[in-house]
Order: C-alpha cells, then sequence, then structure tokens
C-alpha cells in the first residue's frame, strides 16, 4: 500500500534517502514538484530489502497519476543510477538544456544533483 509520509516520519525518510545518498534537505520517498505545465520527480528510493519487488514502479505509477489528475503534461528526473529503471517505465533521456525552462530553475537542477546526472522526462498527455 502507498501513502503520504506524515510529519512523524520524517526521520525514517531522511535515514532512507541519506542511505541510498540524495538529498535529504526537501524529503521524500518519491517526490513531485510542480514547476509550470511540467513536473519534477524526486528522491525515488526503496528499502534494499523490498528492491525487485514492484515498490518502485508502484511509487512511480502512483506520482504519475497524481501528476496527471494535477494537469501536468510531463514529467523530468535527474538520476545517476536509475536510468535503466525509469527508461523500462517510459521516460527517455533528453539533453539537460532541453528540460523545461521552469524545471531548470529548481534547487534539484541548479544545486542539488550534480550536472553529469542524466536528464529524463516523460510525457503524460
Amino acid at each position: 500500500m502507498i501513502e503520504a509520509a506524515g510529519a512523524g516520519d520524517r526521520r525514517s525518510v531522511e535515514q532512507l534517502l541519506a542511505a541510498a545518498g540524495l538529498p535529504t534537505a526537501d524529503l521524500g520517498a518519491i517526490g513531485l514538484e510542480r514547476h509550470g505545465a511540467a513536473g519534477l520527480l524526486r528522491s525515488l528510493v526503496v528499502v534494499p530489502e523490498q528492491r525487485g519487488r514492484g515498490v518502485g514502479g508502484a511509487l512511480v505509477d502512483a506520482l504519475e497519476r497524481d501528476a496527471r489528475a494535477d494537469g501536468l503534461d510531463a514529467l523530468v528526473l535527474l538520476t545517476q543510477t536509475a536510468e535503466t529503471f525509469f527508461a523500462r517505465r517510459g521516460y527517455v533521456r533528453i539533453d539537460r538544456a532541453a528540460a523545461p525552462a521552469a524545471v531548470r530553475t529548481s534547487a534539484e537542477f541548479t544545486s542539488l544533483c550534480p550536472s553529469s546526472a542524466t536528464t529524463m522526462l516523460k510525457s503524460l498527455r
């Protein structure tokens, strides 16, 4: 079952993200930032013992449903380790400069994620 983390879950989520080497300044086991008509998929992480069991895919599916319901046209993400996972889910590699302008102004693009990260996009329409 997928549900939103509550205020009491913050420490557990921080530890999970830190263990995966992901930023903890703005949390989420999976996160979505709205930037105009595009969304920025953030910080997908699954505990090691649950990997390969469909948990990550279920989280992405839920996030995509929410993004569509919110009227977003596309999702963008940056990854250093999960390009194959996201490619199997319909995300395509794009040049970082080709990401929507509003997304490129986010903290993830400007300071949190290194320029060596792969940029990917998925149309939701």
